[in-house]
C-alpha cells in the first residue's frame, strides 16, 4: 500500500477514480462528500488534504485536484505489460494539448493498444456526433499523438480551444471534419488547408464494456 493509505482514503480514491472515468473530471469537495455519503464537506476536505500530503493527489493552480500517481491492483488478473497514458480534462485556452494543467490522471494502458514507441493521450467523448463509428457519449478514446492524418481517419482537433473528434476529409482547397451520427443535426466543420490535427483515434473504450478492465489508475 502506497504511503500507508487508510481504508477511508482508499475508498475515497476509488470514488474519485470512478467519478473521473464517468465525468472526465475530478470531483469537487462537495461532490466527493455526496458520493461518500458524508454529512459535512469538512470530512471530504480532510481526506483530500491527507492524500495531497502523501503525494498521491496534487492541487492545481485553479484549485482543482489531480492524481499524481496511484495504482489500484486489487484482484488484478492480467500480466499484460502497460504504459502510462495521460487522461486529459478540459483543454485550457492557449496551452499545449498535453500541458500538465490539462492532465487529470495517468492511466495504465495495455501495450497491445498503445505502442511504447509512440505518444498517446486519452480523451472522454462528449455527445453523439460519432456514434455511428462506435464512439458514444462518455466513452474514452485512445489517441495517437501526431499532426497529420489520411482521408477517412478519425481525428482529434482543437476548435475554439475545445477538442473535437470527427472523420477527416481532405479536399483540394479545404478540409472537412465530418460527423458520423444517427443524429442528423450535426453538420460538417470546414477548415483551411493549413489545419493540423492533434492526433488520430486508434481505439475506443466503452465505459460499459469489458475493455474498461484494461485501464487502471
Amino acid at each position: 500500500m502506497q504511503n500507508s493509505v487508510s481504508n477511508k482514503e482508499l475508498a475515497a480514491l476509488r470514488v474519485m477514480r470512478d467519478f473521473l472515468m464517468k465525468y472526465g473530471k475530478m470531483p469537487s469537495v462537495r461532490e466527493l462528500m455526496k458520493e461518500m455519503d458524508y454529512k459535512s464537506p469538512r470530512s471530504a476536505a480532510v481526506i483530500l488534504q491527507n492524500l495531497i500530503d502523501k503525494n498521491i493527489l496534487k492541487k492545481k493552480d485553479d484549485g482543482s485536484i489531480q492524481f499524481i500517481q496511484y495504482e489500484f491492483n486489487e484482484n488484478e488478473t492480467t500480466s499484460e505489460q502497460t504504459v502510462k497514458i495521460p487522461l486529459l480534462g478540459a483543454i485550457a485556452c492557449g496551452l499545449p494539448i498535453l500541458a500538465e494543467e490539462n492532465i487529470e490522471a495517468m492511466i495504465a494502458v495495455s501495450t497491445k493498444l498503445a505502442k511504447p514507441t509512440d505518444k498517446y493521450f486519452l480523451l472522454q467523448a462528449k455527445g453523439d456526433s460519432m456514434n455511428e463509428k462506435g464512439i458514444n457519449n462518455g466513452d474514452l478514446v485512445l489517441v495517437k499523438q501526431q499532426s497529420s492524418a489520411d482521408n477517412g481517419d478519425i481525428v482529434v482537433a482543437l476548435i475554439d480551444d475545445e477538442a473535437t473528434i470527427k472523420e477527416l476529409r481532405i479536399n483540394d482547397d479545404n478540409v472537412l471534419l465530418l460527423p458520423r451520427s444517427s443524429n442528423k443535426t450535426h453538420t460538417p466543420i470546414i477548415l483551411s488547408r493549413n489545419f493540423i490535427v492533434q492526433g488520430i483515434v486508434v481505439s475506443t473504450i466503452s465505459m460499459i464494456s469489458d475493455q474498461f478492465s484494461k485501464f487502471r489508475l
